[in-house]
């Protein structure tokens, strides 16, 4: 009898540890700050460092999240370069946590601004649903979206992720607000809310020229891309329609121009 119930103890002293350590598990975060060391981040000759802000925002929202119970993983916590490869594997050894990785944007085109934010797992859509409404919902940025990328660090992962975009340091604009670190403690605090799956304090519509792409709420499809130059119209109008049918559409490179994150 003695040893049945110690059997029965055993067993329900290992099943509370499982439920606590999976409970554990769920309130790890991994926050990433993107870029690094001699990695600035950004396009050539840009004025401001997009190594240095995503870092702030990073230390800033670990600071939070801490605050409220979460156990916080760090890929960096200084200004080095970690590989991308390195960052998914600190994400990996953490079964049941999530990754949030934190960039600012940029192009060579200084009008370019607006948040957007990148999953590719379908079981992180909802996670970046979350950040990218509560973001956008503090910032005069317009609302560029949320979108479906393979971006290494989202595709490498094997737990829900998140690559949450903060504006474009190449805008006049949003490069002000990126250099205030009132505003940077504002982007690490809507971040968090994302994480803590709380409501967005007010909602903004998608950016115009990419509403006929919407697919609801805030999500956003992307058009086919394509790696070959476009043929002339009169080869396209030329082809037969049995051609047309067999033809399969080839995604093209991504104009996004980050120096090692993609």
């Amino acid at each position: 009898m003695n040893r049945s119930r110690s059997i029965l103890f055993s067993a329900f002293a290992g099943l509370l540890a499982f439920a606590a350590s999976a409970f554990g598990q769920g309130r790890t975060i991994v926050v990433d700050a993107g870029h690094g060391g001699h990695d600035r981040g950004g396009v050539p000759g840009q004025r401001i460092s997009e190594k240095d802000k995503t870092l702030d925002v990073a230390l800033r929202l670990r600071r939070i999240l801490q605050a409220d119970g979460y156990n916080v993983v760090m890929t960096r916590e200084t200004d080095v370069f970690i590989p991308l490869g390195t960052r998914t594997a600190i994400a990996n050894r953490y079964r049941g946590a999530s990754f949030v990785s934190i960039h600012f944007n940029c192009a060579t085109r200084v009008g370019a601004n607006g948040i957007e934010t990148y999953y590719y797992r379908s079981d992180s859509a909802s996670l970046a649903a979350a950040i990218h409404r509560n973001v956008v919902s503090i910032s005069p940025s317009e609302n560029r979206g949320i979108r479906r990328r393979g971006f290494f660090v989202l595709r490498r992962t094997a737990i829900p992720s998140v690559l949450v975009e903060c504006g474009f340091l190449t805008n006049p604009t949003e490069g002000r607000l990126a250099l205030s670190p009132e505003y940077r403690q504002k982007l690490a605090e809507q971040i968090a809310r994302g994480i803590r799956r709380q409501p967005a304090t007010s909602t903004k519509p998608l950016t115009s020229s990419l509403r006929s792409l919407s697919l609801g709420n805030d999500f956003v499809r992307v058009p086919p891309e394509r790696t070959s130059r476009k043929r002339s119209s009169k080869a396209k109008y030329s082809r037969s329609s049995k051609s047309k049918k067999s033809k399969s559409t080839k995604p093209k490179k991504s104009r996004k121009k980050k120096s090692s994150e993609d």
